[in-house]
């Protein structure tokens, strides 16, 4: 596996292991969907347009589901 794959893996379990799942559970489906693709990919413009938000809504939801952002 390359570096760069193996980090991302490492990340995205990161995403997983942070996240408050009870909260993400609880919002509606366009929110959730949005969340499970920041935890999944951690593109939060992308993961932003999904939800309908701007990315400073999308971060303050993210902070909510206390999934971090890791770079």
């Amino acid at each position: 596996m390359r570096e760069w794959e193996r980090e991302d893996e490492e990340f995205r379990e990161l995403r997983r292991r942070s996240a408050d799942w009870k909260f993400i559970e609880e919002q509606p489906p366009h929110i959730r969907a949005a969340l499970l693709y920041f935890i999944e990919k951690g593109d939060r413009y992308v993961a932003a347009r999904i939800a309908g938000l701007t990315v400073d809504e999308f971060d303050e939801l993210r902070r909510r589901a206390n999934i971090p952002v890791v770079v």
